[in-house]
């Protein structure tokens, strides 16, 4: 009898143990930061918004009070993603990615297969993050370091979008070189300035697509308009923030 019972104490011992080393491997914003391309990361963090769910996997614009991070099509079935909600806290595991400069967290076939990235919903108070005005950061390198996180614009002008072969002045584009059409659902591209600099901005149709609120506002601008800009700092060669809100600037 003692003896089952000290098995029982040392197995009790052993999983206490576990569950601190468990603990223990959840990576902060800054370790993150410094971890390398490549290198398995865990980090726990409170969803903002999400692209839309395709083949089980999902896209995810996250932020903590520390930093942001951007889940690129994280393995996930429809019923787990239709409770991952603004606010929602979670632990994901994946790996530290880039992609012509942006930084975010993948999940390989490699890893799938293993179960290495899995990501478990937590028990917490929602957190939605206020958007942080960087407008003075616009280029900068400071700018960057804000990466993936819910950012605001002020008092950008609507510049005018030029496709090639084309001599009219747009306010923004259906793709990125103006070959998509109203009613495809395409993103919608459009130029902004600040101090004499612009800077180009997206809409991205799958996160804001056709009919939601922001979407409709871009396709209603005029070159000169001067506007207020929400959205997440995403980043393509260069800060290219997918906006999730415009207004007239006050």
């Amino acid at each position: 009898m003692k003896k089952l019972v000290a098995v029982a104490l040392m197995l009790v011992l052993a999983l206490s143990a576990f569950a601190v080393a468990e603990e223990a491997q959840v990576t902060s914003y800054e370790d993150f930061v410094a971890a390398e391309v490549g290198q398995l990361v865990t980090v726990e963090t409170y969803v903002q918004a999400n692209q839309s769910w395709w083949q089980d996997t999902i896209t995810l614009y996250t932020q903590s009070p520390e930093g942001a991070y951007f889940l690129y099509s994280m393995p996930c079935s429809e019923e787990d993603a239709a409770k991952l909600v603004p606010g929602t806290k979670i632990r994901v595991t994946g790996r530290k990615a880039e992609w012509s400069g942006e930084v975010e967290i993948s999940f390989d076939e490699d890893d799938r297969e293993v179960g290495e990235s899995v990501f478990e919903i937590l028990e917490a108070e929602p957190f939605i993050a206020e958007p942080e005005d960087v407008t003075g950061l616009l280029g900068t390198e400071e700018l960057a370091a804000m990466m993936n996180r819910k950012v605001a614009f002020r008092g950008m002008t609507v510049e005018p979008s030029t496709i090639e072969g084309d001599d009219t002045q747009y306010a923004f584009l259906y793709n990125w070189d103006g070959s998509g059409q109203e009613g495809a659902n395409n993103d919608l591209y459009f130029n902004v300035s600040k101090d004499g600099t612009t800077y180009t901005f997206t809409v991205e149709s799958y996160l804001t697509g056709e009919g939601s609120d922001v979407y409709e506002a871009v396709k209603a601008l005029n070159v000169g308009d001067v506007v207020d800009l929400e959205g997440f700092l995403y980043w393509y060669n260069g800060a290219n923030p997918h906006i999730t809100a415009v207004t007239a600037a006050e």
